[in-house]
């Protein structure tokens, strides 16, 4: 839930009715809507503002709710070029300088649609490289699903998920550009939208790409007796040749 008092604060004696507008109509209303998630809204006022060449406080404070809102330091590099082709040049230029500023001690982690979640320290011996996890059910739920974020350079070794009956994975893939590779097979490069689905017995790794972020929701299929097999890491130099 958006709340704003910034109207009535700045503006509440000498304009009352738009501090009021501001505040419950604009931010109350209008921002709460459930038809865009506040990530899209504050990325479509961004690109609003960088065209109307609108980079003042106000756009500082709408860099700020985008970063809040969940808009990595990639993304937003992204949408700023993207929209200097359409919006001009200088007006790009001027969005950028406010942006450096708002994420100057963010890393640039992205954890895709569901955020970045903790260290997997758990399972860390098993990867190359830091990969967060962000479990999104209970696991005595009957499907577990976490999202699983690698960063750049990550993937997990070699394993076989094994089940008598049922088991196996479905991973969807919310963020950055990934990696899944079946022992045997080419690997096949992921991105948002993509799904993947690995039947019980099947050897296979994935992971980021060399250099992006990357992250999926992983389901776990139900089955009986159920376990995973961890194996040896992916060879690096077959690795770094995916492009």
């Amino acid at each position: 839930m958006i709340k704003q008092t910034a109207g009535r604060d700045q503006l509440g004696e000498f304009a009352p009715k738009f501090a009021q507008l501001n505040d419950d109509v604009l931010f109350g209303e209008v921002w709460n809507r459930e038809g865009l998630s506040p990530k899209l809204r504050s990325i479509l006022t961004v690109t609003v503002l960088v065209s109307k060449g609108l980079v003042d406080s106000s756009f500082q404070y709408h860099m700020i709710s985008a970063k809040q809102n969940g808009v990595t330091k990639n993304e937003m590099a992204e949408i700023l070029t993207h929209v200097a082709f359409y919006a001009g040049w200088p007006n790009a230029w001027a969005a950028f300088r406010v942006a450096v500023e708002v994420y100057k001690d963010d890393a640039g982690m992205d954890g895709g649609l569901f955020g970045i979640g903790a260290p997997n320290d758990a399972y860390a011996r098993y990867f190359t490289g830091k990969s967060y996890l962000k479990p999104l059910t209970d696991p005595r739920e009957t499907v577990f699903m976490a999202n699983v974020t690698f960063e750049p350079g990550c993937r997990n070794n070699w394993h076989i998920r094994k089940a008598a009956k049922g088991g196996g994975q479905i991973l969807l893939c919310t963020g950055g550009r990934g990696w899944y590779q079946e022992w045997g097979r080419e690997a096949r490069a992921l991105r948002p939208g993509d799904v993947v689905t690995i039947p019980a017995g099947v050897k296979h790794w994935h992971g980021a790409g060399s250099d992006s972020w990357f992250s999926h929701v992983a389901v776990e299929c139900p089955g009986e007796e159920t376990s995973n097999e961890w194996l040896e890491p992916v060879d690096g130099a077959q690795y770094e040749k995916l492009s």
